[in-house]
């Protein structure tokens, strides 16, 4: 679990936004928690599960 957060502002077009919310309604979580999602998935998938070690091994 992350310890600390930053913030990532996009631009999204408002009918896609409101459909967004609304299937994000639809399983119970928030659109942040479901774009965190997305992100955790597309580094895991690019970098492998273990990109968290890779990222201390880059900046020791």
């Amino acid at each position: 679990m992350e310890n600390r957060t930053a913030r990532l502002t996009l631009l999204i077009d408002p009918e896609k936004k409101a459909v967004f919310e609304a299937l994000c309604k639809e399983e119970d979580v928030t659109p942040s928690q479901k774009v965190r999602q997305f992100i955790r998935e597309y580094v895991e998938a690019r970098l492998g599960p273990d990109w968290r070690a890779q990222q201390d091994q880059k900046t020791d």
